[in-house]
């Protein structure tokens, strides 16, 4: 297990102090319900924010707190991290209970969840700096195409439905099914004088950006 962890600290270009930090940075509940990822994914998620916050308003220094707010989230959101995840390969590392040993495709946010808790693991292996220069140099493409900001679609939908309506739209689960490793969500959302527009993802987040995208796109053709 070891020898293959430290595959991955190739991949991060980091030598860990404390490999096993890094082992529990990819260990899903699933996995070790005692020693697992979700208390350096806490941890991981500050760090990543405080960083990317800072640098946001060093390349911005004249924006206005709003804008920079919708490049933040659109930096750091679960989506972010999961693209990052799988950039650097943590599909291949993640451990989740008998799964780990087959062919299964892991649920998105877990991928996500790793990745920050890789952050968290470096933070607390390596310090601040190294932290930041890995972070840094993972998310400069994103940072540098935040120059241009992507309002993303579940924003766009509630701008649209508060704008003309004065009222927010409506989202409803109407189904959660899969095991708990791989939930699939199916929800619907509407706004005044539609119908619900369904779609799904591997959670409620992803299954509601879904359903936002694709009513905006409904009501771009009517």
């Amino acid at each position: 297990m070891l020898n293959n962890i430290s595959k991955l600290e190739n991949i991060l270009k980091i030598k860990f102090n404390n490999i096993n930090l890094l082992l529990q940075a990819v260990t899903h509940k699933s996995y070790n319900r005692t020693t697992n990822y979700e208390t350096l994914e806490f941890l991981g998620d500050r760090v990543l924010g405080l960083i990317i916050a800072n640098k946001l308003i060093e390349l911005y220094p004249l924006e206005k707190v709003g804008v920079l707010d919708k490049k933040f989230s659109s930096l750091v959101n679960k989506d972010m991290c999961f693209h990052v995840g799988i950039k650097l390969k943590l599909n291949n590392f993640i451990l989740v209970g008998n799964l780990s040993k087959k062919k299964t495709k892991l649920e998105s946010k877990i991928i996500s969840d790793s990745c920050e808790a890789v952050i968290g693991a470096i933070y607390l292996d390596k310090g601040y700096d190294v932290a930041r220069k890995f972070i840094l140099y993972i998310w400069n493409k994103y940072l540098n195409l935040s120059i241009e900001t992507i309002i993303d679609p579940k924003t766009k939908l509630q701008e649209l439905s508060l704008k003309k309506y004065k009222a927010l739209p409506i989202y409803k689960v109407f189904s959660n099914t899969g095991p708990r490793h791989k939930p699939n969500f199916t929800i619907g959302v509407k706004i005044k004088n539609t119908n619900f527009i369904y779609s799904t993802g591997s959670s409620k987040k992803n299954a509601e950006q879904a359903a936002a995208k694709k009513l905006l796109k409904n009501l771009k053709n009517l």
